[in-house]
């Protein structure tokens, strides 16, 4: 088979994915921790879909999930609800977009056309595929998108206050992040009627009966905007003041937000003395990082997409990698072997006991069931079968597996078709040759001696174990190095000097092919 000592990296193993103390999932202490004052919860989650949104994104949302799912099972009134930052300006041209998005800087996402014409704007591009992703994770948030939440003037109160109170919000910033704001700093940013953009325009007045903002912007224009609509509160306030308005009480974020003097700290002083309420138990998160290029990032292109990953590995698979460890320890995340290795680990998390087995049960999803052929011997059997499905159940079926769950079995052969095509190394991959390759002619005198006894040799039943440490046995006998014999082997069937596990392989190859093959090798 193939070699499996490629792991997916860590900071932390399963076991410490724990409360040390009373061994409870880090999903439960939380749980515990939030009920602790009160039995009513709202979960919230959300990210600014700028771009396309990848695996690092979707530690926040599983994380959510996953204290959700612990809350409902000790009793709470909990919910679940998903933030679509949609009203965020577009910071620049990312590298896929092309040159004219330039007009576009600086606009709301909402109000950006998308990329592809297919969508209702810029943000519902990238939002329509997550929450598809989403829906096959086994997470169903109730969905907010801020555009319209300001455009039906769920924020218009909190606006109001946070005008009429901009001297003490400054204050709050100024102290808790020790930074001196601008000149004219408002806590309102309002949309330009003429430039349409959101990050450009200063307050100049607002009337509160009214419910309007003045404004003048640097493109030279000045006009005036309704509450409901016209602009936005700057992140440090937008953040605390979405937490009563939707009732938020447990939130997790990332720790860039968990910094010293960041938007958490200043955040929590905002709800209290501003808002009048409590913030939301917090939930820091650390970054999951695709192995030797750093935290993924949609801006720098360093992504592997939800969907992607999705077509490589079952949805529970998806939510393992993220339940399995606690929030605070990062995630060194390679689609390569390591992926191999971290399917394998949840095919057997089953039967574990535990925090082990409670890291299972919060990945399920509602389609979720059990595969029983490894991921690795699949790599082995489909490309034996050469994508063949037909075929692929034969070979299965002479590696002594049930193929009854044809389903099952189809889903992850599309899951290894998928993965040996994107992200498999090179080694990982073969082709059985359909005549004796040209290198064969080579083969010396102990080599094809050494075929003409395994010839023989395969007519016997063997455990794959006892194939393998045969082969040895019959390099020893024949005068040549066992590895010797070993690439002889692969290059009398693949034509290559390396392939999967002798034992194995020759198992799951059809007998009466590898006896041939060996005996048309050895010249006899």
């Amino acid at each position: 088979m193939i070699n499996m000592e490629a792991q997916i990296t860590d900071t932390t193993d399963i076991a410490d994915t724990t409360d040390t103390k009373n061994k409870i999932h880090w999903a439960d202490v939380i749980a515990e921790s939030v009920m602790a004052s009160g039995n009513v919860h709202t979960v919230a989650t959300g990210i600014t879909p700028s771009g396309h949104i990848h695996i690092g994104n979707m530690r926040e949302v599983v994380t959510a999930d996953a204290v959700y799912r612990a809350l409902l099972d000790k009793g709470a009134n909990a919910n679940l609800i998903y933030i679509a930052d949609t009203f965020d300006p577009l910071r620049k041209v990312y590298p896929f977009l092309d040159n004219s998005y330039e007009q576009y800087v600086g606009a709301p996402l909402s109000e950006i056309p998308c990329p592809c014409g297919e969508c209702d704007s810029y943000a519902d591009h990238f939002l329509k595929p997550f929450f598809a992703s989403l829906k096959r994770l086994g997470i169903n948030p109730t969905v907010h998108r801020a555009d319209r939440l300001y455009k039906e003037g769920k924020y218009t109160e909190a606006i109001k206050t946070a005008l009429i109170k901009r001297d003490e919000i400054a204050a709050i910033l100024s102290e808790v992040s020790d930074r001196e704001l601008p000149q004219g700093w408002s806590p309102f940013n309002p949309i330009c009627s003429e430039c349409k953009k959101i990050n450009t325009a200063k307050v100049t007045g607002f009337d509160v009966n009214a419910e309007t903002v003045d404004y003048s912007c640097s493109c030279g224009h000045s006009g005036t905007v309704s509450m409901a609509g016209g602009g936005k509160l700057t992140w440090r306030v937008d953040w605390p003041a979405r937490w009563p308005i939707l009732g938020i009480t447990v939130e997790p974020f990332g720790k860039d937000h968990a910094s010293a003097g960041g938007s958490y700290d200043t955040g929590k002083r905002i709800a209290r003395e501003i808002y009048g309420c409590e913030p939301p138990h917090p939930i820091v998160y650390e970054w999951i990082n695709l192995k030797g290029q750093g935290a993924m990032s949609s801006s720098t292109g360093v992504v592997v997409s939800i969907a992607d990953m999705l077509e490589v590995v079952q949805p529970e698979v998806l939510r393992y990698l993220i339940i399995r460890s606690r929030p605070e320890r990062h995630i060194e995340f390679d689609p390569g072997m390591p992926v191999v290795n971290l399917v394998d680990e949840y095919d057997h998390v089953e039967q574990e006991e535990g925090t082990e087995h409670r890291a299972y049960e919060l990945s399920q999803t509602s389609t979720s069931a059990p595969t029983v052929v490894p991921f690795g011997h699949m790599v082995t059997s489909y490309q034996i079968a050469m994508g063949d499905m037909d075929l692929l159940m034969n070979v299965l079926e002479r590696s002594g597996y049930d193929v009854s769950d044809k389903h099952a079995i189809m889903v992850r052969a599309e899951n290894v078709g998928n993965w040996l095509e994107k992200y498999a190394p090179p080694f990982v991959k073969f082709k059985v040759q359909d005549k004796l390759p040209a290198q064969v002619a080579n083969f010396s005198a102990e080599q094809k001696a050494a075929l003409g006894i395994l010839a023989e040799t395969m007519e016997k039943d063997w455990t794959a174990l006892d194939l393998h440490n045969e082969v040895y046995a019959v390099a020893e006998r024949c005068g040549i190095k066992g590895n010797k014999l070993f690439q002889t082997v692969y290059q009398t069937i693949l034509g290559a000097k390396s392939g999967p596990r002798v034992g194995y392989f020759l198992l799951t190859l059809d007998r009466k092919f590898v006896i041939g093959r060996f005996k048309e090798a050895a010249g006899n």
